[in-house]
C-alpha cells in the first residue's frame, strides 16, 4: 500500500508574498544588524554632543564582561558569539521555509579555492585602505579612537579574538549581503537601490566609531556589495571580513605596545 502523498504546497514550498516577504525582512533586521545600526547611531548621538571632542573619545569593538576573572571572561566571550550567531539560524530557517538554502547566497564549499583567494585579495585591498581611511578620519577629529580589543593577556585572547572576526564575517555577509540583497531583489527592488540600501545599513551599525567608521563601511559595502551581485557568492566576503577583523583585532594586539601611531 503506497504512502500518501504530502499536498503540493508542504512539497514544494515557495515565497511568501510582498506583504509577508517585507515583513520577514524587517524581523530579521530588527533582530540582528538594523537594532545594532539604531543602538549606534545613539551612541554616535550621545558621543557628538559629548563636552569632550570626538576623537578625545574610546569606543571599544570587544570590551570585557568580567574583569579580573578570566574564566569568566571567557565563558562570556564564547557565549556572546554563540547568541551573536542567531540571527543567521533565523536566515537559515526562513531561506528553507520558502525552498532557498545557504548555497542559494553562495555560502557553501563548491569554490573553496577561489572563495579563498578572491577573500585574501578583498582583504588585503579593502583592509589597507580602511586603516588609512580611518586614521584620516580621527586626525581629522571626526571619528572616535577605536580599541579593537580589551581582552585581557590570557592564552585565550588571540583564539577568541579570531572566532570573534569569524562571527562577524558569518553574520554580516550572510545577512547584510547575500540574505537581504536577495529579499531586496526578490521585493523588486533596482539593484543599484539595493546595493545602496545594503552599504548604507553596513555603514549604520559603524556609527559609533564616528563618521570615519560610517563613511568606510558604507564603501566597503558597495564595493562588497557589486562584487556579490556579479559572482552570487557571498563566501568569498566571509573570508575577507574574517581576515580584515583578524587583522584588526590580532594585529592591534601585537602593535599597541610597541608603536606610537596607533589612536588610543
Amino acid at each position: 500500500m503506497g504512502g500518501m502523498a504530502l499536498p503540493e504546497s508542504l512539497d514544494q514550498p515557495a515565497l511568501p508574498g510582498r506583504r509577508l516577504l517585507r515583513g520577514e525582512v524587517l524581523v530579521v533586521l530588527a533582530v540582528s544588524l538594523g537594532a545594532s545600526g539604531i543602538g549606534a547611531a545613539l551612541s554616535f548621538l550621545r558621543a557628538v554632543t559629548a563636552p569632550e571632542k570626538l576623537s578625545d573619545q574610546r569606543a571599544p569593538i570587544v570590551g570585557q564582561y568580567a574583569p579580573g576573572r578570566p574564566w569568566l571572561e571567557l565563558l562570556f566571550q564564547v557565549v556572546n558569539v554563540a547568541l551573536a550567531l542567531a540571527p543567521v539560524g533565523l536566515v537559515v530557517h526562513l531561506l528553507h521555509r520558502s525552498g532557498e538554502n545557504l548555497t542559494d547566497l553562495g555560502v557553501d564549499g563548491r569554490e573553496p579555492k577561489r572563495d579563498l583567494l578572491r577573500g585574501a585579495g578583498i582583504a588585503t585591498v579593502i583592509g589597507g585602505a580602511g586603516l588609512l581611511l580611518y586614521l584620516g578620519a580621527y586626525a581629522l577629529g571626526v571619528n572616535r579612537a577605536v580599541i579593537p580589543s580589551q581582552l585581557p593577556n590570557e592564552w585565550w585572547r588571540i583564539p577568541v579574538q579570531v572566532l570573534i572576526a569569524a562571527q562577524n564575517g558569518v553574520l554580516e555577509e550572510v545577512v547584510v549581503l547575500g540574505y537581504l540583497l536577495r529579499r531586496l531583489e526578490q521585493l523588486g527592488w533596482r539593484p543599484r537601490t539595493a546595493l545602496l540600501a545594503s552599504a548604507l545599513l553596513r555603514g549604520s551599525y559603524h556609527l559609533y566609531q564616528g563618521a570615519g567608521g560610517f563613511a568606510g563601511n558604507v564603501i566597503m559595502g558597495l564595493i562588497f556589495g557589486r562584487l556579490y551581485q556579479r559572482w552570487g557568492r557571498a563566501a568569498p566576503f566571509i573570508v575577507a571580513h574574517t581576515l580584515i577583523d583578524v587583522v584588526a583585532l590580532v594585529g592591534y594586539t601585537v602593535l599597541a605596545p610597541h608603536v606610537s601611531w596607533l589612536p588610543g
